[in-house]
């Protein structure tokens, strides 16, 4: 299936693994030249050539923290005007809320609403003028259904679905679609350091806990960062222009909900 995006330019943001990664290698397989960023230069140049030599579209890494207004000045600079921004960020810490200061709360706002916000800010007219943007936004099930360790997540991302729900709506008739994907349980770095901290409060071993959490997802298993990214690929895709201010969960059914 043709997405009707080659040639296309997109920004990735911390896409040196995980979820970020797969987005950015399924853009890219469709022909979408890339600006990837994250903190870690060395990480995020090794994915860029790997994503260079399996598709051959032009990949440029941009080292820098996305959440700071120096580093999304940087990435902007590398791609002023791309035609598909993926908002990514790692999540905030796990834990109790009797643990998180004013600081924590403020770090955990800036990066998970704050930042995306302003990159949308930045790049949204231009999609307008051009008449085609798409922005997807990495959030978390938690936004549907909050998980309690999970609180400083399930609060900023939810600051974010509210902001989108009504900016997705005003751009939606210059060709504009901006959506958010909930991701569940996939087996990322960051996955599984969660997983082992959960475990050790458990007082579980790190395998015994895995094995608990695949048995209670419906589809016996975690995901994978290749089937991530092409659903991200999809809402980039030049037919997706009808889905709007959406909250498509990928979790293989652990959220129980109709709606």
């Amino acid at each position: 299936m043709d997405y009707g995006i080659k040639g296309r330019t997109a920004i990735v943001c911390a896409a040196s693994q995980g979820l970020g990664k797969g987005c950015a290698l399924a853009l890219a397989r469709e022909g979408v030249d890339l600006v990837i960023n994250a903190r870690t230069a060395d990480a995020l140049e090794a994915t860029a050539e790997e994503i260079r030599r399996a598709t051959g579209v032009s990949v440029r890494a941009v080292a820098a923290d996305i959440t700071s207004h120096e580093g999304r000045a940087v990435v902007l600079a590398a791609c002023p005007d791309p035609d598909i921004l993926v908002n990514n960020a790692g999540g905030p810490p796990i834990g109790d809320f009797r643990d998180w200061d004013e600081n924590a709360w403020q770090s955990a706002v800036n990066a998970n609403m704050i930042t995306p916000i302003m990159l949308i800010r930045a790049v949204v007219d231009g999609m307008i003028a051009r008449r085609f943007g798409r922005i997807v936004n990495i959030t978390s099930r938690s936004v549907k259904a909050p998980l309690a360790h999970l609180g400083l997540s399930n609060g900023a991302r939810a600051g974010l679905t509210g902001f989108v729900a009504g900016l997705s709506r005003q751009v939606a008739k210059h060709n504009v679609a901006i959506n958010n994907l909930l991701p569940g349980p996939f087996l990322t770095e960051r996955q599984i350091d969660g997983l082992r901290k959960l475990a050790a409060k458990a007082g579980q071993t790190y395998e015994d806990f895995l094995a608990a959490r695949v048995a209670e997802n419906p589809a016996g298993r975690f995901g994978t960062p290749e089937e991530f990214g092409k659903a991200c690929a999809f809402l980039c895709s030049a037919d997706a222009g009808f889905i709007i201010g959406q909250n498509l969960v990928i979790d293989g059914g652990s959220v129980n909900a109709t709606m």
